[in-house]
């Protein structure tokens, strides 16, 4: 059963997992800015075998601050399972509080605690880039544009009214995780945002979107690319006529039932 206290005090330590692939030139940055914000914030790193020295680089910064961790993995294994695996890792510890976060530097730190202080009465928090007071900037207006037809198609196709469901930048309460079945989980990229969040709506827990202002990265390059979008749109439609077709068995199950009457 979703948690339906609206209080809540971190028992421990906040985790935020980053992911990582070729991202050296902003992960010194990102980490400096997030421990500004949140000094008590433990980091675990999961690089999927950067060519560019970015597992040794977060290595040495381990190296020199407790709260910094690094999972190497072979290959680059994709986003999805990058997560899962910082999920896991959190689950083993007494994380209470588990922050998703790109490496690249859109998603600023200094914004962070307002994210954790939304908690106060949610169980999932988004960070919207498309409710009042969220922003966009410096992205071409046709990635702007795929991203909110993005949005829009999950919305009408799952019925729900998240205006960010693929949102990378989210925060986890530990219960959440703990809940929802993390294995049957085998989305990736932009699907697996939308996959999350949409579990957590039906398993009850309470989503709430707080405005944040997404900024393109300045070093390397974007790892979204034809086949993310591709595995979004299949999977989401698909989930979508499942929820018609449970709805209409539902519907048809509540319907009394119908006998003739013959003289």
């Amino acid at each position: 059963m979703a948690p339906s206290s609206s209080d809540f005090e971190p028992s421990g330590p906040i985790l935020v997992v980053i992911p990582t692939y070729n991202e050296r030139d902003n992960l010194g940055p990102v980490l400096s800015r997030l421990h500004a914000a949140v000094p008590e914030a433990h980091v675990l790193v999961v690089d999927d075998g950067s060519p560019d020295g970015t597992g040794e680089f977060a290595d040495a910064m381990a190296a020199d601050d407790p709260r910094i961790t690094v999972l190497h993995r072979e290959g680059k294994s994709g986003l999805g399972t990058a997560y899962l695996a910082g999920f896991a890792a959190a689950l083993r510890g007494d994380h209470q509080v588990v922050v998703e976060m790109d490496a690249d530097g859109s998603h600023a730190p200094e914004e962070l605690p307002a994210l954790l202080a939304a908690l106060e009465d949610a169980d999932l928090v988004l960070g919207s880039r498309y409710v009042p007071g969220g922003a966009v900037r410096d992205w071409p207006v046709h990635r702007e544009w795929l991203s909110r037809g993005a949005n829009l198609y999950a919305r009408l196709a799952l019925g729900v009214p998240l205006r960010d469901i693929t949102a990378g930048y989210r925060v986890f309460r530990r219960q959440v995780l703990e809940e929802l079945d993390l294995e049957e989980v085998a989305s990736q990229g932009y699907c697996f945002q939308i996959d999350m969040a949409w579990r957590a709506v039906q398993a009850g827990f309470r989503v709430r979107e707080v405005p944040v202002t997404f900024t393109e990265r300045e070093h390397g390059t974007s790892k979204m690319d034809t086949a993310v979008m591709t595995e979004a749109f299949w999977r989401v439609g698909r989930w979508g006529v499942e929820r018609l077709l449970q709805r209409a068995r539902r519907r048809d199950a509540a319907a009394p039932e119908v006998r003739s009457v013959q003289d």
